[in-house]
């Protein structure tokens, strides 16, 4: 995205802030208005205004009387939104992805300036703009999506970012297996599989993709990630998949009051991280002791008795029981 200065413009996303930290973000339109909990924002007050500088709301003409929404003269501060802060505040169908996600995804697959890069689950559009940044005028990106109303959410939301179409990205709509028949071979540098079923697009995936191209999936479920994780290795096309999930704090520091706040973004997905091998070249694994019934499915068990888990040892089994056994007797010695 071109640096913009200056000025604030009409047609602009800009994000209010107040001294809550509570934010707004809303496009800039000559004699418009954004109604708050605490009045009205008079765009034309920010056009033609410094990022930086404070507005205050007026009263709402059709709020009720003594209200909050009536009140006005609250402090919002004017800034233009980080790519983060439109993420967050973009219209959206699907579920978007996270910040923290992105990061990990961008960092972990290693996606720079200049790249080929094929994009399956364009959803909202969260990931393709971060996408789009990452590989820069000078890259591609291809972006597959199956509904023809998630891919207009997707295109819209980068218009708006962007000002116009970015020129070096291709949106698709399509079946991923369908649509990947039209590139050939060997022909991106990585792929990111945001999808219910990534496992079902290994095969294409693994044509499409330069030898030693990173191959990035984000799951949900840890159903979806066994699944995925299984069917890679057993391909023999792929290494060992890396595994990793992001968890997110904040923290307060007033003072000597510092502390983490009491709420915090937790889990909301799975990385797995994996590289192409060479043709005709296997995938090097760590050879461990196969461990009993940690490959089984339970739902083809004849027999449940011959599950046989060993999660916890024999020995530690009669240890517990012994504890057990002698908290339960004092129970009884002492009533």
């Amino acid at each position: 995205m071109a640096v913009v200065r200056g000025p604030f413009q009409a047609g602009e996303k800009v994000q209010f802030t107040d001294r809550k930290m509570n934010k707004v973000t809303f496009q800039l339109v000559p004699g418009g208005s954004t109604q708050t909990e605490h009045g009205h924002i008079l765009h034309d007050q920010v056009i033609g205004r410094s990022e930086g500088t404070i507005v205050n709301t007026v009263p709402s003409p059709h709020g009720q009387e003594g209200s909050g929404r009536r009140m006005g003269g609250w402090a919002y501060c004017a800034m233009r939104p980080r790519l983060a802060d439109y993420v967050l505040s973009m219209p959206r169908g699907a579920q978007i992805m996270y910040p923290k996600d992105i990061a990990q995804v961008i960092q972990l697959g290693d996606i720079r300036p200049g790249m080929e890069v094929l994009e399956s689950g364009g959803g909202s559009g969260a990931m393709s703009l971060n996408l789009l940044e990452a590989v820069g005028e000078g890259g591609r990106l291809i972006t597959i999506e199956l509904r023809e109303d998630f891919a207009r959410i997707c295109r819209a939301n980068a218009q708006l970012f962007y000002g116009h179409q970015p020129d070096w990205w291709t949106m698709v709509v399509g079946d991923f297996d369908r649509k990947a028949e039209e590139w050939e071979d060997d022909s991106f540098d990585r792929i990111v599989l945001d999808m219910l079923d990534p496992w079902n697009r290994l095969n294409q995936a693994y044509r499409l993709i330069r030898p030693g191209g990173v191959l990035i999936s984000y799951v949900t479920t840890t159903t979806q990630l066994s699944r995925l994780s299984e069917t890679l290795r057993e391909s023999g096309h792929w290494t060992e998949p890396d595994i990793s999930e992001s968890l997110e704090r904040t923290w307060k520091a007033d003072g000597l009051a510092v502390r983490p706040n009491h709420q915090m973004i937790g889990h909301t997905g799975f990385m797995v991280v994996t590289r192409a091998m060479a043709p005709g070249f296997a995938a090097l694994f760590k050879r461990d002791r196969p461990s009993k019934d940690t490959h089984a499915d339970i739902d083809l068990k004849d027999d449940m008795e011959k599950l046989q888990l060993r999660d916890i040892s024999d020995r530690k089994t009669r240890k517990v029981l012994r504890d057990l056994d002698l908290q339960t007797s004092r129970l009884n010695s002492g009533s």
